[in-house]
């Protein structure tokens, strides 16, 4: 096993803290360092300053998205070489092929499961790429499970900030820190296995479009998206007792 000196380095882009987590949870196992960050050009400066050997890419983040990552990052000589797999929770046609143009080897969908990603992450860098594991490479559902629970149980952790933050921005009509956290809820609902947090999410989003917003609408939704918690909690709740 290589030492501490010699880890090999992975960057993972994305503005989710669920799916940092989640990554960075699958890699436990393995004798990497995980690099974290949040958007598309503070991933630029960390690819050029960590040089790592692979790049797991968010397709939608605001600002400064997937895409447009991929289109610096393979134009700089010094970068350029490095693979990308790109994880979407939107995986339609467009935005596979909008991806695999701008030069990711790979696009995967969320929610990301285990065996998905060994698979694709040995395509892109060799079958021996995560031969070496702490607990072999045999996975059932049941892996699959305690993920999601681990995931949920991550998600509820953080989610008194998120609540606070979305009352803070009905109050203050802050469409700005709206849109920050409705774009994270969105990106999670799949990945936690609550796909009406990301309709609901998807709802706000769209009035939040609109020039004269009805922050009546975005309430009665940031309404809805607390009880969907408020039900995960009980669930949660019930099934660790």
């Amino acid at each position: 096993m290589a030492n501490e000196e010699h880890k090999l380095k992975i960057l993972v882009v994305d503005d989710s803290d669920i799916i940092r987590h989640s990554l960075k949870n699958f890699f436990q196992d393995y004798n990497f360092e995980v690099i974290t960050c949040l958007n598309g050009l503070e991933g630029i400066q960390m690819a050029i300053a960590h040089r790592p050997s692979l790049i797991f890419l968010d397709l939608m983040m605001p600002n400064f998205d997937g895409v447009k990552m991929l289109q610096v990052i393979k134009v700089l000589d010094n970068i350029k070489q490095i693979p990308v797999i790109v994880i979407s929770g939107n995986t339609d046609k467009r935005n596979v092929l909008a991806a695999l143009e701008a030069g990711a080897e790979k696009v995967v969908s969320k929610p990301l499961q285990k065996e998905i990603l060994i698979k694709n992450i040995n395509e892109v860098l060799g079958s021996d790429f995560l031969k070496k594991s702490k607990r072999g490479q045999t996975f059932n559902e049941g892996d699959n499970k305690e993920i999601k629970k681990q995931l949920v149980s991550f998600f509820l952790q953080g989610f008194p900030y998120k609540r606070s933050a979305m009352m803070d921005s009905i109050n203050n009509k802050n469409i700005d820190l709206m849109k920050t956290v409705i774009h994270e809820i969105k990106g999670t609902g799949g990945t936690i296995g609550y796909p009406q947090l990301t309709a609901i999410s998807e709802d706000i989003e769209k009035k939040l479009a609109f020039s004269n917003i009805d922050w009546q609408f975005i309430k009665i939704k940031c309404d809805q998206i607390f009880s969907v918690v408020n039900e995960i909690q009980s669930h949660n709740t019930l099934v660790e007792n």
